[in-house]
């Protein structure tokens, strides 16, 4: 049965739409409806990162066209007034890019999504090269994975290492994700033990952990 995807290698996308430092505007604009996606790297030299131009930072130009500058001077704004007046990615681009590489735990490009608030992530190299690129929706295919699957893994990942060795069984069931555990076990200290690993496989919802001291009397249903 095959493992859980853990790293973003595993769910990037490796074949990358991209731009360099000088392309126009309009190219910009073409190339994401084309490929219909919001946001593009920006490459220099054989293909290293510099950073990324998304929609957001197209908008100003539409946003500021009929207004007068005088009225926009707030310092809050005048990234933005600045960005109107574009007309390259290189002047467009967020910079440095937020970036993450291909050994990455899927959690840790999660976590560095929702900290940094970016949709999408380019995938580099130790030198800063693209390799891919990672989104939202790639983080959330593992929750695609099968029941079965899920519970093959929860069985030989962390029932057999946990209780096998000492005889005792505990029973997985998966049901849309969600992890049910059952079983009379010697050392209750690890319950919360087999829940903790059982959460961390990946495609996981929940963890129901019902697993009981074998001292305890048994239930008659």
């Amino acid at each position: 049965m095959p493992s859980s995807p853990h790293s973003v290698s595993d769910v990037m996308t490796q074949t990358v739409v991209a731009v360099g430092r000088d392309a126009p505007f309009k190219d910009i604009i073409s190339l994401m409806e084309q490929w219909k996606v919001s946001a593009l790297p920006v490459l220099e030299g054989e293909g290293r990162v510099i950073g990324v131009v998304s929609e957001a930072d197209l908008l100003p130009k539409e946003e500021f066209r009929d207004s007068d500058p005088d009225r926009f001077t707030q310092l809050r704004r005048l990234p933005d007034l600045a960005k109107a007046g574009a007309l390259t990615a290189g002047e467009l681009m967020s910079t440095p890019a937020v970036t993450v590489h291909a050994d990455a735990t899927l959690a840790e490009a999660a976590r560095i999504m929702a900290v940094r608030k970016v949709k999408r992530l380019p995938v580099v190299s130790a030198e800063g090269m693209l390799e891919g690129l990672v989104s939202r929706a790639d983080l959330l295919k593992v929750f695609l994975r099968s029941d079965d699957d899920i519970a093959e893994e929860v069985r030989r990942e962390v029932v057999s290492p946990l209780f096998h060795a000492t005889g005792e069984t505990a029973r997985v069931e998966v049901c849309d994700g969600v992890v049910t555990l059952t079983g009379r076990i010697r050392d209750t200290s690890f319950v919360p033990v087999a829940a903790r690993l059982a959460r961390a496989v990946e495609g996981v919802v929940d963890v129901d952990c019902r697993l009981t001291s074998a001292a305890a009397p048994v239930d008659p249903d």
